[in-house]
């Protein structure tokens, strides 16, 4: 992400800035993801938005809600109701777990690896800028960097636990703590894209 100079008379310089915008992203976001339903254009929308700024556009909550209002489409809809569903369902197999069935701790390891990596490409697709009007191509492409690049994927994932235990320590922080995790998804696909194109320069030498 650019950072401008500081304007004179400016009281805050422009770290400061960025957030306080993150902050009220996270805040919009979070209430936009409480449908459950529009979680994931949300996300991604708080993604397009942060990712926006490198290139001077404004990131505020107004225009997150302006962006907003265009994503929820049935795709959009749809991209949620999978997730969801993936949700329950991983839920419900740990449940099965702790009811003590026979071979419980090989389906549990199989469950967690599974469930790691399927949450690893659901937020890597709302960090890509294909989201934003192109769900199916945002997974595919997140599923191949998820394995191609495990450093990112780790990262995603340290995000996603951070927000959790920030919500589940003090619950006032669920509101804001999506706009950090939309601001880490964001700098981990722009990681993401200059290695792959410096891993592309090298090859082709």
């Amino acid at each position: 992400m650019s950072a401008r100079a500081r304007d004179t008379g400016e009281l805050f310089g422009p770290r400061t800035t960025l957030f306080a915008d993150v902050l009220s992203i996270g805040l919009a976001t979070a209430v936009a993801c409480l449908p459950l339903l529009t979680a994931p254009a949300a996300l991604s929308t708080a993604c397009a938005v942060l990712r926006g700024s490198a290139q001077g556009r404004p990131a505020t909550a107004g225009r997150y809600l302006s962006l907003l209002r265009r994503r929820l489409r049935g795709g959009d809809l749809a991209a949620g109701a999978l997730a969801l569903a993936g949700a329950l369902l991983l839920a419900s197999d740990l449940a099965l777990v702790r009811a003590g069935l026979p071979g419980a701790g090989a389906f549990a390891l199989a469950a967690a690896v599974i469930g790691a990596y399927a949450a690893a490409v659901a937020l890597r697709a709302c960090g890509r800028p294909e989201s934003v009007d192109d769900w199916p191509a945002a997974v595919r492409a997140a599923a191949r960097e998820a394995l191609r690049d495990l450093g990112g994927s780790a990262l995603a994932l340290l995000a996603l636990a951070a927000a959790v235990l920030c919500a589940w320590a003090m619950l006032p922080l669920a509101f804001l703590a999506p706009g950090p995790l939309a601001l880490a998804l964001t700098a981990i696909d722009i990681r993401s894209g200059r290695t792959g194109a410096e891993r592309s320069r090298s090859g082709a030498r």
